[in-house]
Parts: C-alpha cells; structure tokens; sequence
C-alpha cells in the first residue's frame, strides 16, 4: 500500500510540473493568411494579437471580427493539442472524467 502511495505522489508531482511547464509554453493561431496572430500561453491565457494594416477597413468591420475569432480558435486548438500530447502520457488509460 506504501508502495502505491509513493507511485501516486510521484505521478502527481509529476502532473504538477508538466502543468507549470505549459503554462511556458506558447502557440500562435492565425488567420487570413497570417494577416491575425494570436499568441497564447498553454494555459490558455492570451499574450499578443496582431493585425496587419491591410485587413483593417472601417467599412468591413465584420469580416476582421471573424478573422479574430478564427485566429483565437486556432490557438486555442492548439492548446489543446498541446496539453493533450503533454498531459495525456499521465492520464492515458486512467479513464478519469472530465480529464482531457
């Protein structure tokens, strides 16, 4: 029972780290070619957005709106993607709800 005990703080250490880590981690999600980028750490905390000057106009307000949008789903994809890589060696197997 010891023995189970230990393996289990190890693997929550582990899962401790592995989440501080990506919290490190960054990701960029884009749209329109790259004409929005969003960058976002691995906990999914927003750090930048940028948007070129040519998809900027004051008469199609809707279109860089969408563009936003698809940029930031992308990074949040990618996040995704990330913790699952990242923190599915711990949790692959355990079936434990409302984990990845």
């Amino acid at each position: 029972m010891n023995q189970l005990m230990r393996q289990a703080k190890k693997l929550q250490d582990e899962m401790m780290k592995a989440q501080a880590a990506l919290a490190e981690r960054e990701v960029e999600g884009t749209a329109g070619g790259g004409a929005v980028k969003v960058r976002m750490n691995g906990h999914k905390q927003p750090l930048a957005v940028e948007i070129t000057q040519e998809v900027v106009n004051p008469d199609d307000v809707e279109m860089l709106q969408d563009l936003v949008l698809a940029a930031l789903q992308d990074a949040l994809k990618q996040v995704d993607e990330l913790t699952e890589a990242e923190m599915g060696k711990y949790t692959r197997g355990l079936n434990l709800p409302g984990l990845f």
